[in-house]
């Protein structure tokens, strides 16, 4: 881990800030190297609101097969990491592309996943970190930043060096109300950064940080 707050004050690795994204694609500016065109979209839409309607969730096939995996084995970390997998794209299967809004039965499906990912955590002492990254963004869009920031913990201690990683946590840390963690996410954030960049990335998290702090990630959404 980089960051232990038991020790001098520092806390585990802290990654980035899947809203900052928002926020600077929206004033047409490109800060983050890695996530843009990759789903994250999704996941910033997700907290500003869903469809109106939709049918029951559909279990896919790999969902099924997932299910028999974990009944015959549920002691296996591999069949509960292959249900979390199924579960998440299946729940993008009940969201519009365009809006990255989920359907009722899409954000069945999130929780889920959450679900499974929980059983998995319990099976393993080394969650695999991409998996984590799947889950973070499953909460993100159920507007879950305790747990979001948990996973993105995670998936940073893997990655220590990527810097928009470090983003997504500050944001959500600060939106979980854990603003030491955040604090902490955006100054390693801004270290890791390019040094062109690292102004801009300093001055976009604080701009972030007042608005989740005042008025919560639906401010940041709809303003971004």
């Amino acid at each position: 881990m980089l960051f232990d707050l038991r020790s001098r004050g520092r806390r585990r690795t802290v990654q980035g800030v899947y809203l900052g994204l928002a926020l600077l694609m929206g004033g047409g500016l490109v800060l983050f190297g890695v996530g843009a065109g990759n789903g994250f979209g999704g996941l910033l839409n997700a907290f500003s609101g869903n469809s109106s309607s939709s049918p029951k969730p559909v279990v896919s096939q790999a969902e099924k097969s997932a299910l028999r995996h974990t009944e015959l084995d549920p002691s296996s970390p591999a069949a509960w990491s292959s249900l979390v997998q199924a579960r998440y794209e299946a729940a993008g299967q009940d969201a519009n592309q365009t809006t990255g809004t989920y359907t009722t039965a899409g954000l069945t499906k999130l929780r889920e996943t959450g679900q499974a990912w929980q059983r998995y955590l319990q099976l393993t002492k080394t969650p695999d970190w991409t998996l984590a990254e799947l889950v973070a963004h499953a909460y993100e869009q159920l507007g879950d930043a305790k747990s979001a920031t948990r996973a993105w913990e995670i998936v940073t201690q893997a990655n220590p060096t990527a810097y928009t990683y470090f983003e997504y946590l500050a944001t959500d840390a600060w939106a979980a109300k854990q603003t030491d963690l955040g604090d902490l996410a955006s100054q390693k954030a801004v270290s890791l950064a390019p040094k062109a960049q690292q102004l801009q990335v300093k001055q976009t998290l604080q701009q972030l940080k007042a608005r989740v702090t005042t008025s919560g990630l639906s401010s940041v959404t709809a303003g971004g």
